[in-house]
């Protein structure tokens, strides 16, 4: 029978997943820095595989992190609803919130500070979903979702109108005037939505461009933004995650809208309590 790591080790490990941090992540479970490396070092060494890539000035998720934490984070937020119910809720106000880690850095975080102004008495918790299936009424009061909208027992409103749009790094930029300029480039690809490479090409007149391109697949979105920004190719990315980002830029002004879009979601059974109906109201009105 398998038995679990410590719990002190997969709180730092949640912790440092979610905010990308061992710094951060000691500041927030009151230890040191050198101590959470030693816990995620533990965590590693017990279950035999590698949860970071450290990079010289960062971190990322290695596979086995990204597909580890949305489960990680759901045990977490369902082990604190259990205690509330059985032993009454806490002091604080809290309410919880999923979606992609893609979203909540490109997209969450350049909002919610301003409701966390708005509204201090109010903590929010934000956990992480990589998959479609990562998503679903439990364990979380609030969601942002991706699709058509049509999801079972929920209530879902959307975010706005989505567009997709070549992105690369700034010195790649200056050599594409026109769509044609990237032939011979490389094209990440990312699965998971209905407008991809085969599809903008057709969209913009010129189908099957993308046999005159290189080819790199990734299995998120994340991955093909990163390899972007460090001139690794060109990906495609909504633009809504481009807010702010000064290290992607478009070359064409090419936008090709998709049927697909961001949506905000809950629950339909019962009444939402008032603190996620006010981050609902909030991030409705600033979208």
């Amino acid at each position: 029978m398998f038995s679990l790591p410590p719990l002190l080790w997969m709180q730092a490990f949640e912790s440092a997943a979610r905010t990308l941090s061992f710094t951060a992540a000691g500041l927030e479970l009151g230890v040191s820095q050198a101590a959470i490396s030693q816990r995620i070092r533990l965590l590693e060494d017990r279950l035999g595989q590698k949860l970071f890539v450290r990079h010289p000035r960062s971190l990322s998720l290695t596979p086995a992190g990204q597909a580890w934490l949305p489960s990680l984070q759901e045990a977490f937020a369902r082990l604190d609803e259990g205690t509330r119910e059985v032993f009454g809720g806490v002091t604080e106000a809290l309410v919880t919130l999923r979606a992609t880690p893609m979203i909540q850095q490109n997209w969450l975080a350049l909002r919610l500070p301003g409701f966390q102004h708005a509204y201090p008495a109010i903590s929010l918790r934000l956990i992480s979903a990589i998959w479609p299936g990562d998503f679903g009424p439990e364990g979380a009061d609030l969601e942002i979702r991706y699709g058509h909208g049509d999801w079972d027992g929920v209530e879902a409103v959307s975010l706005g109108e989505e567009t997709m749009l070549p992105v690369c790094a700034p010195a790649l930029a200056e050599t594409i005037h026109k769509p044609e300029d990237m032939a011979g480039q490389t094209l990440l690809h990312a699965p998971g939505f209905a407008v991809g490479w085969p599809t903008w090409w057709e969209r913009i007149g010129l189908p099957g461009f993308e046999s005159c391109c290189a080819a790199l697949s990734c299995d998120s979105q994340m991955m093909t933004l990163a390899l972007a920004a460090r001139n690794g190719g060109i990906a495609l990315s909504h633009h809504r995650l481009l807010e702010q980002r000064d290290d992607l830029v478009a070359p064409l002004d090419l936008a090709v809208a998709s049927d697909e879009s961001f949506w905000l979601v809950r629950p339909k059974r019962g009444q939402p309590h008032q603190e996620a109906s006010r981050l609902w109201d909030w991030l409705v009105e600033h979208c």
